[in-house]
């Protein structure tokens, strides 16, 4: 028999944007109803993404830096790794973020339903819930939140424990001793750097001519130059042809302009993009409109075809990012509530977790070319700066990204070690129209590498301090 229960509104789906919203809504003194799979909110970035790669990529960093320390003079001995206590350490991390947002929904007295929701018309939901029951759901508004999957590519072995998506190499079941990464993009590489740190020897394939397809090449450039002494090989303009698993391991060619080569791996992690979960709960019975790519299409206030429906996060489209959903969320709970509210943001901020790191923000260079669009940019290398030459990390630059016209801040970014704690001072540069001129008379503290960016914008002008460049013209 199934309870009975109406609701406000009810929020599909509990990763950062589903979350987020329900709190949000809350907050606001709504009625809410908040449906995830999962025991407690969380969604993927909690439990099998974001944060536990980044409690991984930690222990990566602190390896890596123990070995470097030998040039200093400090020698440490090769460290021994415990990988049930390594495993524990990250799900202990998983396991109090989303146990505190268990708190956080009881708190607001959200009622949280741990099921699956589907759609039986525009108004009704039916929700199996984990423990065998059924709840019949009405509602006045509703928000999709559900996320995404990683995508797979044809022709790999079934059901192979040696294949791995993104979900599977953060499971941490063992470190193999040869691991080929599919896709040099940043859930790959990131991957890819924990696993070499951890004793892997880590091959990397990547079907276009560079890492990280989209971003900016100079900033790539620093980081693929550290890669390569790190990875066993890094194979551009390469295609996987076959693999196929045997005793001892997995057989797989791969193509390039040098012909076909056959390597045995002992894993492979599969890391070529994701897929929005936007099928399995019933949205044929709305009129909510999915794209060909199977994206629900959504209007600046993220509502869909159904007035009342909304849609945020991966399901609405690149980037997918889970501080964009986060956004969202608050645009579309905004709109129900009947505030003047548009998802319009001048500057998505993008960070790969790597080493060295790389994020940006607003315009990049790829993007002013692509669009003929006449820009002017200016870098600040991290050779010339202080606090990298403390840290013995030169492999870093800062470039900004202007209108030559107005001198208008487009785009900023930044290469180098905590570039994604640096990059949303350019987030905020630019959504207040910020000049290149308020970014060199902002006085940045000294010795940091924040500075970089108050000196890549004095370079503009052709008179940073610690680099001499004249400006030409």
């Amino acid at each position: 028999m199934s309870d009975t229960h109406s609701t406000d509104l009810v929020v599909i789906g509990g990763g950062p944007g589903g979350y987020a919203a329900a709190f949000y809504a809350a907050d606001l003194g709504m009625n809410v109803t908040l449906v995830d799979t999962e025991k407690n909110p969380g969604g993927v970035c909690l439990y099998r993404g974001c944060i536990p790669s980044k409690a991984l990529l930690h222990v990566a960093k602190l390896i890596n830096e123990a070995r470097h320390a030998s040039a200093w003079g400090v020698t440490f001995g090769e460290p021994k790794i415990d990988i049930d206590k390594l495993r524990a350490f990250k799900d202990d991390v998983v396991g109090k973020l989303t146990g505190g947002l268990g708190q956080l929904s009881k708190a607001r007295k959200i009622t949280y339903l741990h099921g699956w929701a589907t759609f039986r018309d525009s108004t009704t939901l039916d929700v199996d819930l984990v423990d065998g029951g059924k709840t019949e759901l009405k509602f006045r508004n509703a928000i999709l939140a559900t996320g995404s999957r990683p995508a797979m590519i044809p022709g790999l072995p079934d059901n192979s424990t040696r294949v791995m998506d993104s979900t599977g190499a953060l499971a941490l079941a063992d470190v193999p001793a040869k691991l080929l990464v599919i896709g040099g993009g940043y859930i790959g590489l990131e991957m890819a750097t924990v696993y070499a740190a951890l004793g892997s020897k880590v091959t990397v394939v990547e079907m276009t001519g560079g890492l990280l397809p989209g971003a900016d090449r100079d900033m790539v450039n620093h980081l693929k130059k550290r890669l390569e002494g790190e990875f066993e090989a890094i194979l551009l303009n390469t295609k996987v042809m076959e693999v196929k698993e045997q005793k001892n391991g997995l057989k797989v060619t791969v193509q390039n302009a040098e012909g076909e080569q056959t390597m045995i791996f002992d894993k492979a992690l599969v890391s070529v993009g994701r897929k929005p979960n936007t099928q399995g709960f019933g949205l044929e019975n709305t009129r909510v409109a999915v794209s060909d790519r199977g994206f629900v299409v959504v209007d600046p206030q993220r509502r869909t075809s159904e007035e009342h429906i909304f849609a945020i996060g991966d399901i609405t489209g690149d980037p997918m990012l889970a501080h964009k959903a986060s956004h969202e969320a608050r645009v579309a709970v905004d709109a129900i509530d009947g505030k003047k509210a548009a998802f319009e943001p001048w500057a998505i901020p993008a960070v790969v977790f790597t080493d060295p790191e790389i994020a940006w923000a607003g315009l990049t260079e790829t993007e002013a070319k692509e669009q003929g669009r006449k820009v002017e940019v200016a870098r600040f290398p991290w050779a010339a700066s202080g606090r990298a030459t403390t840290l013995d990390r030169y492999d870093g630059v800062t470039k900004i990204i202007a209108d030559p016209e107005t001198q208008r801040v487009l785009g900023i970014g930044i290469a180098g070690p905590g570039a994604g704690e640096l990059i949303a001072e350019g987030v905020l540069a630019i959504e207040m129209a910020a000049t290149v001129k308020d970014l060199a008379l902002s006085i940045h503290p000294h010795p940091t590498l924040s500075e970089t960016v108050m000196e890549a914008a004095e370079a503009y002008f052709g008179h940073s301090t610690h680099m001499y460049r004249p400006k030409r013209g």
